[in-house]
């Protein structure tokens, strides 16, 4: 059967228990068309970069998921119907991942401290000086520019 992973985003406004309640829902349905969830991470309540149906947050769910392709789109169906479940993506994928998903490992210390701190590490790929904004003298001799009076724009000719 094809492997899929699934990302979920639920309204803000539910509890944790009624996110796991649609995902036991969904679960089911999964399971009542020939397939079955090898994986489920909640990710918590998260920040969105934009509004979605006028909610800044939602609480986030990772499924992966082995069922035919009939089972996840009468999935999908439901979710559509669904006014708890904001937006939703599906993803075939050739094997499952049995490790925890980016979003749950935990970042190492030290490369968090220097972010919070704001230096940067050499190991980043910012070279020394420059910047944004800095100094400019990095950017050589642009030459002579002509005398910039004696240009006309617009309708003289």
């Amino acid at each position: 059967m094809p492997l899929y992973e699934h990302v979920l985003l639920a309204r803000q406004d539910v509890t944790s228990q009624q996110v796991e309640t649609m995902i036991d829902t969904y679960k089911g349905v999964i399971e009542q068309n020939g397939g079955r969830l090898e994986k489920i991470e909640m990710w918590g309540v998260k920040s969105l970069a934009y509004r979605i149906k006028k909610n800044r947050k939602a609480h986030f769910a990772l499924l992966n998921i082995d069922a035919p392709p009939a089972a996840i789109a009468e999935m999908e169906r439901q979710m559509q119907i669904s006014e708890d479940v904001l937006r939703f993506m599906t993803v075939r994928v050739e094997e499952l991942d049995q490790e925890p998903s980016a979003m749950m490992q935990k970042r190492d210390r030290d490369d968090r401290k220097d972010r919070e701190r704001g230096r940067r590490r050499d190991d980043e790929g910012f070279g020394g000086g420059g910047g944004f904004g800095g100094d400019r003298g990095d950017r050589g001799d642009r030459g002579d520019r002509g005398d910039r009076g004696e240009r006309s724009f617009g309708g003289e000719g």
